[in-house]
């Protein structure tokens, strides 16, 4: 088990806090293939919080100590039901250099002539082709139509009505 001072802790906490559970511990408990699962996910993150479904805390403790033991990680944080581990990738080997692929000539852009604006048809109160156009573009339109009086709101409506009533 690999051990952290208080300021590495504390800032991997910090790495881990957006993270969501990458693997589940159900009812069958740490079986192989879960530990394998954690593994893989170390080995890929670095840092990963795993979610175990029981309930008993002392059992949780166990099984985050198990883990630890197993896969040489170290134990960042235990936190309700969210386990979160770190363990350092190990050294990347020494990549052998690709040669950049050759550049290809890039071909000169074409310049196309001036856009020419598409015309534009007047708009009647019966639209384009015949369709009727919605019926406050008619009201609009058309000087006879005078749109209804709006009822006025609020405090100034409310006397109005009332002093018309008595």
């Amino acid at each position: 088990m690999l051990t952290l001072s208080p300021t590495q802790r504390r800032a991997l906490r910090g790495e881990a806090h957006s993270l969501h559970p990458v693997v589940a511990i159900g009812h069958h408990g740490l079986t192989p293939s879960v530990l394998h699962e954690i593994d893989v996910a170390l080995l890929a993150h670095e840092l990963v919080k795993v979610r175990i479904f029981g309930d008993d805390r002392a059992e949780r403790e166990a099984l985050l100590a198990r883990i630890c033991d197993e896969l040489t990680c170290a134990p960042v944080q235990h936190i309700g039901k969210l386990l979160v581990l770190w363990r350092p990738n190990p050294e990347p080997k020494e990549r052998v250099a690709k040669k950049p692929a050759p550049k290809k000539p890039v071909a000169a852009k074409q310049v196309r002539g001036p856009v020419k604006p598409k015309p534009r048809t007047a708009r009647t109160s019966e639209g384009p082709a015949g369709k009727r156009a919605p019926a406050a573009r008619r009201r609009r339109n058309d000087p006879k139509a005078v749109p209804p009086p709006r009822e006025a709101r609020g405090d100034q409506a409310r006397r109005r009505r009332r002093a018309a009533m008595s």
